[in-house]
């Protein structure tokens, strides 16, 4: 049987595998052929380094067997991190080692995520004169930042950069003439930039900002500054043409990126900030943006309170979802007007753990009856929810195609009973943490749910029955993350 199927129609089929252990393993064990031809038609491959100048030459020889990689993962082993700081491997110039043995393995690269380690400039340049088909880049650098790098990628379209916080001068960088004064008129087409970990005093950056004028998502992380002093005035240049914006533990300088979105971004349809934000400088973005904001995310426990719930009413209709965690001082009075008037357009809601879900009895139902178009809701970890709460919200929504409960905590069987009896159209459900719920109730639910499409939920809780006849059906039964 093995001789009768050409290699072509092998690597066909070894492409269609799941990437799992299971099906990589059993492959490998049938012959050397077959572990060959897995290995030639794998397009994708995710490693755990440990920094060891061994490991450069045994990387080295594993990537010569995976010829046709497209995506490459390299991070740093759990088992290196307590390590790495006593270790005198663990330094730039052996990350820069093993990125040249990417760079001269792995010339088919379009997506490379290389977290291992800071690496320099000039390895990034030799990368770049290999892998130059490269769509996508993650990697770490150590400061002073030199970036002018990026414009010898021709096909980047997504960069994501994680500032580490040692200090390093690279004098192989300044033999290239990338001094940070430098002045380059580009326009690289980078659609997606990532940065985390900027600080007030990190130039370079606004090079960067001023030569990023196709940017479409921008999403800053941990990030103390924009760059040094001229950086805010060349921040400006990027923001223009952006549509998606994410703003993750920036409380320092979240005021003043929301008041340049504000005055000159009128193409912003979506927008998420997390752990970080002024009340008065949220509420003026709100009042006085010019966009059509289509998807807000917020999870700012302690920053958001009803004004801002009335401010979105009155100027953010047009709001297609709209995300909530942690939301601990709004109450159902604001959630209320919000629902009426978002009623026409919203999709999508999620209160997570939103304890105002179990101090306000009867809320549930007045946002079901207002909110009748909803097709995904999302009310994961409020744990004191209860199945009467729910369904008397769930009676007016229809249209929904997609229900996450994760960790509600009492909720029963009850629920599953009812969803499954009343909700035909349902394709989606999500049930992890859920102990109230048992697996004679996600059985009953597999069986009578036509659309289902998808069940998260503990592999303890399904059933030989229930997994056949989700297999019947085509339901995917997965425990999720």
């Amino acid at each position: 049987m093995d001789d009768m199927l050409c290699d072509e129609l092998l690597q066909e089929i070894f492409r269609k595998l799941p990437s799992t252990p299971p099906s990589s393993l059993s492959v490998s064990l049938v012959s050397k052929r077959w572990l060959n031809l897995y290995r030639s038609s794998k397009a994708s491959l995710s490693l755990k380094l440990l920094p060891h100048n061994s490991m450069v030459i045994s990387l080295s020889s594993l990537l010569s067997h995976y010829p046709s990689l497209s995506f490459l993962s390299l991070v740093l082993s759990d088992a290196a991190d307590s390590t790495s700081s006593n270790n005198n491997s663990s330094t730039t110039a052996f990350f820069d080692n093993v990125l040249f043995v990417v760079s001269s393995s792995c010339s088919n690269l379009h997506h490379l995520r290389f977290l291992a380690g800071p690496v320099s400039c000039l390895s990034l340049l030799s990368l770049s004169k290999s892998c130059s088909q490269l769509t996508s880049i993650t990697a770490s650098l150590s400061r002073p930042l030199f970036l002018n790098w990026v414009v010898s990628f021709p096909c980047l379209k997504e960069l994501c950069l994680h500032v580490c916080s040692t200090d390093g001068v690279d004098d192989g960088d300044k033999q290239f003439g990338l001094s940070l004064n430098e002045e380059l008129d580009v326009k690289f087409g980078l659609e997606t930039l990532c940065v985390s970990g900027i600080q007030a005093d990190d130039k370079g950056i606004s090079w960067l900002w001023r030569n990023c004028k196709r940017l479409k998502k921008l999403q800053l992380r941990s990030c103390d500054s924009v760059g040094d002093g001229e950086s805010f005035a060349s921040f400006i240049w990027c923001v223009e043409g952006l549509e998606e914006v994410e703003l993750r533990k920036c409380r320092s300088i979240i005021d003043r990126v929301l008041l340049r979105l504000a005055q000159n971004c009128a193409s912003l349809i979506s927008l998420l900030i997390y752990d970080g934000c002024s009340r008065e400088g949220l509420l003026e973005f709100i009042t006085t943006c010019r966009c059509n904001l289509q998807k807000l995310d917020l999870r700012l426990p302690l920053d958001l309170n009803n004004d801002h719930l009335l401010a979105i009413a009155m100027n953010l209709r047009g709001l297609l979802t709209l995300r909530l965690q942690s939301c601990c001082l709004v109450t159902g009075e604001g959630l209320h007007i919000l629902g009426v008037a978002l009623n026409p357009t919203l999709e999508e809601l999620a209160l997570i753990n939103c304890d105002v879900v179990d101090r306000e009895v009867g809320l549930l139902a007045t946002l079901g009856q207002n909110l009748r178009m909803l097709r995904k809701l999302d009310l994961s970890y409020n744990e004191m929810l209860v199945d009467k709460e729910l369904i008397s919200m769930l009676v007016s929504c229809n249209h929904l195609t997609e229900l996450k409960l994760r960790g509600c905590r009492k909720l029963t069987s009850m629920t599953m009973v009812t969803i499954s009896k009343t909700y035909k159209g349902l394709q989606s459900i999500d049930i992890m943490n859920c102990p109230g719920i048992g697996a004679q109730a996600v059985e009953f639910f597999v069986l009578n749910c036509p659309q289902m499409k998808q069940i998260v939920v503990e592999e303890s809780k399904v059933s030989d029955i229930a997994r056949t006849w989700a297999c019947h059906k085509f339901i995917e039964v997965t425990s999720g993350s």
